[in-house]
């Protein structure tokens, strides 16, 4: 046969209809056992694959699920996918992925290709959702859509954490150990929406406790001088005794570089991440953190898209209390006798705006 093979000649191979082989390759609807390997044994004999884009007009569906994520150095992003890809893969759909390396305007090309890919629908973690190009071309396609980790907003669903929650119990543990005046390690507030909200938060617990406002260092995601603006941070505010890091990658970069400033953890200096990861647990000493639950919300995400593909009723979401838990860890102690407190209260970094009103 000089031409490829078609559906039409399987169909006169295995001696039936279109319709009969579409459905047994399809793996949809019914077919006697005869029938099914006739057809994938014409199917075997000719070289015939079944196109997916040929599918995909048929039905008008890629089967196909776009996901959007800032990055996978991160374990929390790499297990928020697995869990969604796996509760895809449940109903014959396939995950498409794409990293925004925290950038805006990658994220928005991201989207404008999954897009132009025809995928059925989406689960995106933006920089900024507030604000996002991205999440416009969205709504524009009236796709369906689930955020992870942002907060829901405009109309899309989010599977996150309750940040704010969540950076009141790390406030409370800082105090219950002496801490009045700490830090908080950031990304930067333009690319994590999720960094911001969780400073926030913080800052309105220390106030509240009685502590002192954090100071505020904001960095990349890989910043190549830590080392440099930590011993800075550090210098120019020699009271502070803990620092709250909006993830626990960048807790435990903080904790090699106050080992590479002569800073013992927590003698010296506690430190407090977020999310839980694994690692977190295999330095000395191990982290103490916020504990998320990123299979949970990548299961939920991708059960929130498929309700909207299907019809079926949206998955429940957890009580926000219940998105995190914090765990106690060798990195949090009551600060050493040696270090003095004069009650002097931290001045935050003149770029920082004032939380906005909620």
């Amino acid at each position: 046969m000089s031409r490829p093979p078609t559906i039409k000649d399987v169909a006169e191979r295995a001696d039936c209809g279109i319709a009969t082989v579409s459905r047994v390759l399809n793996g949809r609807g019914s077919a006697s056992a005869q029938t099914r390997q006739k057809v994938f044994a014409a199917a075997a004999e000719l070289g015939f694959e079944f196109s997916p884009l040929g599918r995909s007009l048929q039905s008008n569906s890629t089967r196909t699920i776009g996901c959007i994520v800032p990055s996978l150095a991160n374990p929390v992003f790499a297990e928020v996918v697995q869990a969604a890809q796996t509760e895809m893969l449940r109903q014959d759909y396939q995950l498409i992925l794409a990293c925004s390396d925290y950038d805006e305007g990658l994220e928005t090309k991201a989207i404008r290709t999954l897009l132009s890919k025809q995928v059925d629908g989406l689960i995106v973690t933006v920089s900024d959702a507030q604000s996002s190009a991205g999440l416009d071309l969205i709504r524009a396609r009236s796709i369906p859509c689930c955020l992870i980790y942002n907060r829901p907003g405009n109309g899309l669903p989010s599977w996150t954490v309750d940040n704010v929650g969540a950076a009141w119990a790390v406030a409370r543990a800082f105090a219950k150990h002496g801490h009045v005046h700490t830090g908080f390690l950031a990304l930067r507030f333009k690319r994590s929406d999720r960094s911001r909200e969780r400073y926030e938060g913080y800052v309105a617990a220390c106030t509240s406790l009685g502590m002192s406002r954090p100071s505020l260092l904001e960095i990349e995601e890989q910043e190549g001088n830590l080392l440099e603006l930590l011993g800075g941070l550090l210098a120019e505010n020699q009271n502070l005794t803990g620092i709250f890091a909006s993830n626990d990658y960048l807790a435990l970069a903080a904790m090699k570089t106050a080992r590479g400033l002569g800073k013992t953890v927590p003698g010296d200096l506690s430190i407090v991440g977020f999310d839980g990861i694994s690692t977190g647990l295999m330095v000395e000493p191990n982290l103490a953190t916020v504990i998320t639950n990123p299979q949970a919300i990548g299961r939920g995400a991708a059960s929130t898209v498929l309700a909207q593909l299907t019809g079926a009723a949206a998955p429940e979401q957890p009580d926000p209390a219940e998105t995190f838990s914090f765990r106690s860890g060798g990195s949090l102690a009551s600060p050493g006798p040696d270090r003095p407190d004069d009650g002097e209260a931290v001045t935050p970094p003149s770029s920082y705006q004032q939380p906005r009103s909620r």
